[in-house]
C-alpha cells in the first residue's frame, strides 16, 4: 500500500510537471485589449489523462498544480491562477467521478466498455470545464479587471474552452487507451475504487 501511494505521488508530481510544459510551451496565445489573454492549448487534457490514469483527486491536482504554476509564471495569466487552481481540481475530480466511481474502468477487462467510459468521464470533465470556466472567469474578470474588459473576454473564453475541451478529450482518450494495456502489462496501473 504504501509503495502505491508512493507511485501515485511520483506520478502526481509527473503530470504536474507535464500539464506545465503542455501548458505553458505548447499554447497558441490570443492576446486580448487591455493586457488579458487567453490560449489554445491541451493542458486539460493532461488534467482528464491524470485523473483516469491515477484517479480524481490525484490527477486533479496534479493538473491543477501544473497549470496553476504555468498561470503564476505567466504576467499575462498571473491574476487568474486562483481560479485555474480550482477549475482544474474540479475536471479531475469529475472526470475521475465518473471514470471510477461510475464506470469502474479499472476493473473490466471489456475494452468497449472501458472505451466509452473513458469518453464519457472525459466528456464529463470538460464539460464542466465549459460551462463553468467562462462563468467563473467572467465574475473573477469582473473582480480583478473591471466589468468592460470581463465582457470582452467572455466571448473568447468560450470560444477557447470549447475547443480546448474538444480536442482534450479526443488527446486523452487516445492517450489512456495506447497507455492503459501497456501499463497493465508492466504491473503499473492502479486499480482504482472498489470493484463491483
Amino acid at each position: 500500500m504504501r509503495n502505491e501511494k508512493v507511485q501515485k505521488l511520483t506520478l502526481t508530481a509527473l503530470m504536474a510537471a507535464l500539464s506545465y510544459v503542455i501548458f505553458t510551451f505548447l499554447q497558441i496565445k490570443v492576446t486580448l485589449p487591455g493586457g488579458s489573454a487567453t490560449s489554445f492549448h491541451l493542458g486539460n487534457a493532461v488534467v482528464v489523462l491524470a485523473a483516469l490514469l491515477l484517479g480524481g483527486v490525484y490527477g486533479g491536482i496534479g493538473g491543477a498544480i501544473g497549470m496553476t504554476i504555468g498561470d503564476l509564471l505567466d504576467p499575462i495569466y498571473i491574476t487568474g491562477a486562483p481560479k485555474t487552481f480550482f477549475l482544474k481540481l474540479m475536471i479531475g475530480v469529475i472526470t475521475g467521478l465518473v471514470a471510477h466511481k461510475l464506470g469502474k474502468i479499472t476493473y473490466s477487462t471489456d475494452k468497449k466498455h472501458v472505451f466509452k467510459w473513458t469518453v464519457l468521464a472525459a466528456c464529463a470533465g470538460m464539460l464542466f470545464n465549459f460551462i463553468f470556466d467562462p462563468i467563473i472567469s467572467y465574475f473573477y474578470d469582473m473582480l480583478i479587471l473591471g466589468k468592460p474588459i470581463a465582457q470582452l473576454k467572455i466571448a473568447w473564453s468560450v470560444t477557447t474552452t470549447g475547443v480546448n475541451a474538444v480536442i482534450s478529450v479526443i488527446a486523452a482518450t487516445i492517450v489512456y487507451m495506447a497507455l492503459r494495456p501497456v501499463l497493465i502489462k508492466a504491473n503499473l496501473f492502479f486499480k482504482i475504487g472498489k470493484e463491483k
